[in-house]
């Protein structure tokens, strides 16, 4: 059994939480207490197996908050985490604990560590001058009180999105342009022969595609973009007040300053050039994008200012008129089934590995599957991960990959990861199974990237196991893996008809390929524009409000802002790990893109520029700076040619 996801209640959740916190206090006292010398095996050894504890119990408790279909469960398990993370804040804030630590560190034995205890010992003292104990104590008292409010406040605003419930109605004749298929999975509406569109990516996505009716297409945006706005918009702006106090007694400029200190761009400065590299020639191509969308926009309606609801459709009717490419028309050649037959195939090659699925083992919900993952050359079995890629109420409601027990060195064994990838695709019905759209085969494609990763990991602590990198290193070995989606030849190998079994035509993957490009500058400048709101909110001027640098960073995308709205109310990002680092995305890209030139010289699917990957990327985890890893594995330093010739842009 991986894990028994079929005996956890509220109770049990409750009850290992109690367990954690109360083991966790003694070891935390024993260390404490030690008297005469300081040892690695007294001092530092017992951090790692606290922190072990709590990775190891990630998914019976934490995890299934995100994903568990009883909304007691659920609820449980975010005041654990809550619970969990406050007790992790307290530990930091001893001073107590701090001198023990402090004290190992300047022992012989501890300026003589090498390798990831090393590592994890300098990472340890980092943890404890970002907890304030380099300031004084009225200052470090204020810290605490901050650092346990905002974890309050990410917990109710992942909370408040998770249970936001909204839709619009339609007519069947409001549906001109949806595919039939899509028309036949909506929920029926209050009355005859109405239909409800939710808030979930398989109903919006299609719908702001496809739909002819720009009203509706508008009046859906408003809707998605103003999910959970009215208890969200308040959580925000009290985190950026309180990061921004946290910043002050700190003596730096911002919180992006405090946040990016132990990140590969180090400051906001950094980023902020990093954009300026990309800006002028991605904003020309936006502005003929634009301009050909109009035209488009114009014979439609006589008028020519595109907005935010109108670039999804017209992109899709350039796509249909200039490269013979309709979505719905894609869709039906990646049968989920079929795609995630061919994703196995495809890395289990590259990468030497074999994956067989695991009936009978204890599920969150009846759609959930479980994979073992095992070394081809050698039958080793390495790791397991879920798959739950399905919409429902109350689940998460993005893409995420989450690791539930990582990969360590234990006793003499290796201890076997677990991981679990959580995606929204289009749920099969009686008749039909899930056809994903091409965009959707890249995310799956992605988020197996982030499995992989956790996965893989040979690293000997928990601290450094799979994706526990640089935050804005981690979402590369993601990146590097939606190359493949774009691959004809690739393709050609798992793409075929759900109902005659025919390969996807040639033509049709040149067509898509070919269109990969389109508006590209578009998407990469909402992009750039989503990464400035994350700077400008965290940056060093207390005095710009929420609606003017919404306002300003959505000008960069250059689509006017849909007034009344207020989308980074849903924007999970902001409070749940990648604030003032949203640009991780892209400037990860710009190394996931660089990466995959060595596949691409090799041929696209090399077995032994995959070895090499796997060797010193995936299985290295975080044991070594991200900027060190890119080295070794390029030899060479990085650089943003391949991530630029991939835009089509010199």
């Amino acid at each position: 059994m991986l894990i028994d996801f079929a005996s956890i209640t509220p109770k049990t959740v409750a009850a290992l939480t109690e367990r954690l916190v109360a083991e966790g206090h003694q070891a935390i006292e024993a260390i404490v207490a030690v008297a005469g010398s300081r040892t690695y095996d007294n001092t530092l050894r017992p951090l790692d197996v606290i922190e072990a504890a709590l990775a190891d119990h990630f998914g019976v408790g934490p995890f299934v908050g995100y994903v568990h279909p009883d909304p007691e469960v659920r609820a449980a398990a975010r005041r654990s985490e809550e619970a969990l993370s406050k007790w992790v804040l307290e530990v930091a804030f001893r001073p107590d604990l701090y001198e023990a630590v402090d004290e190992f560190a300047r022992s012989p034995e501890g300026e003589a560590l090498e390798g990831e205890p090393a590592r994890f010992l300098a990472f340890t003292m980092r943890d404890f001058r970002k907890a304030g104990h380099e300031l004084d104590p009225e200052a470090r008292d204020q810290l605490r009180r901050i650092s346990q409010r905002l974890i309050e406040l990410s917990v109710a605003f992942e909370q408040n999105i998770a249970d936001h419930r909204d839709h619009l109605t339609v007519t069947a004749e409001d549906l001109i342009g949806l595919p039939p298929g899509y028309i036949d999975r909506l929920r029926p509406g209050p009355a005859d022969g109405t239909f409800e569109i939710t808030m979930a990516y398989p109903d919006v996505i299609p719908f702001m595609d496809n739909a002819v009716r720009r009203d509706l297409r508008e009046a859906l945006a408003f809707k998605f973009n103003n999910r959970a706005v009215e208890p969200n918009r308040p959580i925000l702006e009290e985190a950026a007040r309180l990061r921004r106090r946290v910043a002050r007694l700190f003596g730096v400029p911002s919180w992006a300053h405090h946040r990016m200190d132990d990140r590969m761009a180090k400051t906001p400065e950094r980023v902020e050039a990093f954009y300026a590299g990309l800006l002028p020639a991605l904003t020309a191509k936006g502005h003929e994008e634009l301009e050909a969308m109009a035209k488009l926009l114009a014979e439609d309606t006589g008028e020519t200012a595109l907005r935010p609801w109108d670039w999804r459709y017209y992109d899709t009717q350039l796509r249909k008129r200039d490269y013979g490419v309709d979505p719905a028309e894609v869709a039906p050649y990646f049968p989920l089934q079929r795609v995630l037959g061919g994703l196995f195939e495809v890395t289990g090659d590259v990468f030497g590995l074999d994956y067989v699925e695991m009936t009978g083992e204890p599920t969150w919900h009846p759609d959930v599957q479980a994979f073992a993952v095992r070394d081809r050359d050698s039958g080793r079995s390495i790791g397991a991960f879920y798959m739950d890629l399905f919409p429902r109420e109350g689940k998460f409601s993005h893409a995420a990959a989450f690791p539930l027990v990582p990969g360590r060195r234990r006793d003499g064994t290796y201890q076997r990861p677990i991981s679990a990838i959580v995606a929204n695709f289009t749920k099969p019905t009686g008749d039909q199974p899930s056809l994903l759209l091409h965009d959707e085969v890249v995310t799956l494609f992605h988020e197996f990237g982030h499995i992989l990763h956790q996965v893989l990991t040979q690293v000997e602590m928990t601290r450094f196991s799979g994706s526990n990198t640089e935050r804005d290193f981690v979402e590369a070995p993601s990146q590097i893996m939606e190359h493949w989606t774009w691959s004809a030849p690739v393709l050609a190998r798992f793409a075929r008809h759900h109902l005659t079994d025919e390969p996807i035509p040639p033509e049709l993957v040149d067509r898509l390929v070919a269109a990969r490009n389109l508006n590209v500058g578009l998407t990469t400048l909402r992009q750039i524009g989503l990464g400035m709101f994350d700077l400008a909110l965290h940056g060093p001027d207390p005095d710009r409000d929420l609606d003017e640098i919404h306002r300003t960073s959505a000008a960069v995308g250059l689509l006017p802002l849909q007034e009344g709205t207020f989308a980074p109310a849903s924007f999970g990002h902001l409070m749940g790990g990648y604030d003032a680092g949203y640009y991780g995305y892209l400037w990860s890209e710009v190394y996931g893109d660089d990466m995959f030139s060595r596949f691409e010289s090799a041929g696209g699917v090399d077995p032994a520029v995959g070895a090499e990957y796997r060797r010193l990327i995936l299985e290295r985890g975080g044991s070594l700076d991200g900027m060190e890893l890119l080295r070794d594995f390029l030899g060479r330093e990085p650089d943003n040619r391949a991530f630029l010739r991939k835009r089509g842009i010199s």
